[in-house]
């Protein structure tokens, strides 16, 4: 039996099937609710329930403490339906936001490459192409643990109906186990999307003349490299830098691209760095963290521009201090953290108030 959901202040209805998440159906239907871990621990999708009753699902009692469930506050992301409800959610206007209904595709592992010793990328022929903004992700199914994996397009829109996502092993992790050791060429694919509002402002940077900053980490590049090749193909003349960090040169992927672009558009600036070269290696270029390499490349000045983020939430944070103290407003700061699913575990885990 299904329940109509009201979303306001739209005030539009939409049908939710039994089991299926509030969130899940919003973007379904092509409404977007602020979100951003889908693991129920960062309180992003969290909204006010006016009428109705819901279960709460797997919301951490850190991100939805016991007194706002007494309120009516839920989150979006675990949120399933007991009977017909009323959400009142804050939802803000963004003009370059598309209205992309989140769908599911098939697809078969049409080609896997191995980019650095613990990423590889993989290239899915999907059975339809798939529209979606620059810098959105899919989530993709992982068929040995009956679950989905957030991984972020590191193609263009321009593409078409074959993606490619650039996966990081992760030590202990079951998913990205699975993706490295056991997936092959012609193998059926699951995922959704796209979901996401990691995207660039076009139409700010337009009108005001904005430069645009990419910092990037580890497998975080894939959404700024999508972002990248779109605004380059487009014809964008504005200032466009990446910063992109790794720990050593063998971890450092789409390098030579990047040069290349660097060496082809005028208007775009490459600055690698690499955090634990070993010395007396033949790298030449900025050696440390993303944040540091950015605030020597800018000398600490990053007024005239719009950043947008993408890696761990440590790299994030450190990132942000960094533009902030380089007189650039939070308004102008985009981000996108990678939570894996081992952090996910670790939030849950009854120790975690004692760490």
């Amino acid at each position: 039996m299904s329940y109509q959901l009201t979303i306001e202040p739209l005030g539009q209805t939409i049908e939710v099937e039994p089991d299926q998440t509030v969130l899940d159906a919003c973007l379904r239907a092509g409404i977007w609710l602020p979100h951003a871990c889908c693991h129920g621990l960062c309180a992003t999708c969290k909204v006010q329930v006016s009428e109705g009753e819901v279960e709460h699902g797997d919301a951490s009692p850190f991100a939805l403490m016991d007194f706002e469930r007494e309120e009516g506050k839920t989150l979006a992301c675990c949120a399933t339906l007991q009977s017909d409800v009323t959400i009142e959610a804050e939802i803000d206007e963004e003009p370059d936001a598309e209205v992309i209904p989140v769908r599911d595709f098939n697809g078969v592992v049409s080609r896997i490459e191995a980019l650095t010793p613990t990423i590889k990328a993989l290239y899915f022929k999907l059975d339809q192409p798939i529209h979606f903004q620059a810098g959105q992700y899919v989530n993709l199914e992982i068929p040995t643990l009956g679950v989905r994996r957030a991984f972020s397009l590191a193609n263009t829109p321009a593409t078409g109906d074959e993606v490619e996502l650039n996966v990081r092993i992760v030590a202990g992790g079951a998913g990205t186990a699975y993706l490295h050791e056991q997936l092959k060429v012609g193998d059926a694919v699951r995922l959704a999307g796209p979901y996401g509002r990691f995207f660039v402002r076009k139409s700010a940077h337009a009108q005001q003349q904005l430069g645009l900053l990419f910092m990037a980490g580890g497998s975080g590049l894939s959404s700024p490299r999508s972002m990248i090749l779109d605004l380059l193909a487009e014809g964008c003349t504005l200032p466009i830098t990446l910063v992109y960090g790794q720990r050593s040169r063998a971890e450092l992927y789409y390098h030579d691209e990047f040069l290349a672009l660097a060496e082809q558009h005028p208007n775009f600036t490459y600055v690698p760095a690499l955090s634990h070269e070993p010395e007396g290696s033949d790298w030449t270029g900025p050696r440390g963290f993303v944040h540091d390499a950015a605030k020597a490349h800018f000398n600490n000045d990053f007024r005239g521009h719009k950043a947008y983020l993408c890696g761990p939430p440590v790299m994030i944070d450190a990132c942000i201090t960094t533009l902030m103290q380089g007189r650039l407003f939070e308004r102008d700061i985009y981000t996108e953290k990678f939570l894996s699913a081992a952090d996910a575990e670790r939030v849950r885990s009854p120790l975690f108030k004692a760490i």
